[in-house]
C-alpha cells in the first residue's frame, strides 16, 4: 500500500494553448492539469517540475510553468536533472522532499531510468510514494517510466512480431503495471500487447492523449481526461509463444483481456475488476 498518488498520463495534455478545442475538456475546471494541482492539494502546492526525459529540457520546464501559472500556481521549480550527479545534488534533494507534487515531462523514458534510476533521489522519491500523501504525475515517457518493467522503444509497424518491443527497467512506482503512451494516435496495440506476452502477469495500460489515470493507495485507478485507456490482462493467456519465437517471427497470442475505459471508469487492480460509470452520471473532476 502506498499513501501517495500517481498520475500517469499519455502525452500532448491540455497546456491551456486552445488547441483542437473540440476533444478537450475545460482547461482550468476539468483538464488533467488541473487535476494534478487539485490532487496535489490546491493552487498553493508545491510543484516540482523534472523535464530530464526530453532533449529540450529548459523550454519544456518553461512551458509547463506557464501551464501551471494558468492556473493560478506560483510555488513551482524546475529541476533540470540531466547527470546522476544532478540527481544527488542537495539542492534537489531539498527541492524534492519539500515537494506536494513531482511531474516528469515527455521525451525519452530510458533518459530517466539511467539519469535517476538507483540515485538517492529515486530513494527518496520511492520512500516519499511509501510514506507521504505526494503526487508522482507523469506524461508520456514520464508516465512510461513509473512502471518497473519499462517500455523502451519499438516499432508501431513491426508490432507482433517477436523481438520488435524493446523493454528496460523502469522507476519501479508501479510494479503491477506496464504503460504505453500516445497509444492511439501512434497505433501501440501491437507493442503493449508483447510487451505483456512477456510479463503476462502485469495489467497493460495504454493512454490516450490528453487522458491519464490517478492511482490511489496502489490499489485502484480512475480515468480522467478527454480520451480513452486500453488494458491488457494477460492472465488468462493460454496460447503464447513469446518466450520461444526467433526474432522477427509473427507471434501468437489466445485469450488476451481487453478492457476499453474512459472518464470516470475505474479499475481495482488486485482483483482485476473494472467498474464503468453509470452512463447517467456526470463526470467527476
Amino acid at each position: 500500500m502506498y499513501k501517495g498518488i500517481l498520475i500517469p498520463i499519455g502525452g500532448n495534455e491540455d497546456k491551456g494553448m486552445n488547441v483542437d478545442e473540440r476533444h478537450r475538456l475545460d482547461f482550468v475546471k476539468e483538464g488533467i492539469l488541473s487535476r494534478v494541482v487539485k490532487e496535489s492539494g490546491g493552487i498553493d502546492s508545491k510543484i516540482v517540475i523534472i523535464p530530464t526525459a526530453s532533449s529540450i529540457p529548459v523550454e519544456v520546464g518553461e512551458n509547463y510553468l506557464d501551464a501551471f501559472g494558468k492556473l493560478g500556481c506560483t510555488d513551482l521549480e524546475v529541476l533540470d536533472i540531466r547527470t546522476r550527479a544532478d540527481a544527488e545534488n542537495p539542492k534537489t534533494l531539498k527541492s524534492v522532499s519539500e515537494a506536494n507534487c513531482i511531474m516528469f515531462s515527455g521525451g525519452d523514458q530510458s533518459n530517466i531510468s539511467e539519469i535517476i534510476g538507483g540515485t538517492i533521489l529515486h530513494e527518496l522519491m520511492s520512500k516519499r510514494m511509501k510514506e507521504d500523501p505526494i503526487v508522482i504525475a507523469g506524461t508520456s515517457a514520464g508516465a512510461m517510466a513509473m512502471s518497473y518493467e519499462m517500455i523502451c522503444g519499438g516499432s508501431s509497424v513491426e508490432s507482433l512480431l517477436a523481438g520488435s518491443v524493446r523493454l528496460g527497467k523502469g522507476l519501479g512506482f508501479m510494479p503491477q503495471l506496464i504503460i504505453d503512451s500516445h497509444f492511439i494516435a501512434r497505433g501501440r496495440f501491437g507493442r503493449l500487447a508483447e510487451a505483456v506476452a512477456h510479463f503476462p502477469h502485469l495489467i497493460g495500460i495504454g493512454l490516450a492523449e490528453d487522458t491519464g489515470i490517478i492511482i490511489r493507495n496502489g490499489e485502484s485507478f480512475k480515468v480522467i481526461g478527454s480520451g480513452m485507456v486500453i488494458m491488457f490482462d494477460g492472465k488468462s493467456l493460454t496460447h503464447n509463444n513469446a518466450s520461444i519465437l526467433p526474432e522477427g517471427t509473427p507471434m501468437t497470442m489466445t485469450n488476451l483481456t481487453t478492457h476499453v475505459l474512459s472518464n470516470g471508469d475505474q479499475y481495482q487492480i488486485e482483483n482485476r475488476q473494472v467498474e464503468v460509470l453509470p452512463l447517467e452520471a456526470e463526470f467527476e473532476f
